[in-house]
């Protein structure tokens, strides 16, 4: 089965022909050259597929797309607000490995103990959250100085001091 990684969501559209602004955690400014296919999860680990025909870099966040049959702000409107995935080989391609996106995958690590590998990176103004599946549960994790003792990029492993008691309020919830 192919691995997914959250980019981001469709954010708008701009004009009256269908082009949509990609909003981005990329951490680049890029017009995504040579990415033919973005996904859009229609269920839990159901993704449907959608053809770039182009693409052009706003900014650092934001990127224009037109996708394939998609030509009126009308036509667009069942995709907005919509997440947007890519497969891990565009992902590895296009995402800056200074970005916290690139944490995907990495395996967070407390004290020698392995917690889980990180699913999700929400991006904070002063920290950046990483869900990861504790014992079937969804748990945030803050990364910040404070926190993060090491990060091993060969390894994919994030080593941190997780503040004492956080992991039992998702254990025992």
């Amino acid at each position: 089965m192919k691995q997914y990684y959250k980019i981001g969501k469709i954010a708008a559209t701009h004009g009256v022909k269908g082009q949509l602004v990609l909003s981005h955690s990329l951490g680049k400014k890029t017009s995504l050259p040579g990415l033919e296919w973005i996904f859009i999860e229609q269920n839990n680990n159901d993704f449907l597929p959608f053809c770039i025909t182009n693409a052009k870099a706003k900014n650092d966040d934001e990127t224009f797309i037109f996708i394939e049959n998609i030509n009126s702000k009308e036509a667009a409107q069942f995709i907005l607000k919509k997440e947007v995935w890519i497969d891990e080989a565009d992902f590895k391609k296009y995402s800056s490995g200074s970005a916290p996106i690139s944490l995907l995958g990495f395996t967070v690590i407390d004290e020698g103990k392995i917690i889980g590998e990180i699913i999700e990176v929400i991006e904070q103004p002063h920290q950046v959250l990483c869900k990861v599946m504790l014992e079937n549960k969804e748990a945030l994790i803050p990364v910040h100085e404070g926190s993060l003792e090491k990060m091993d990029v060969n390894n994919r492993q994030l080593h941190l001091k997780i503040p004492e008691g956080l992991l039992d309020i998702y254990r025992n919830s």
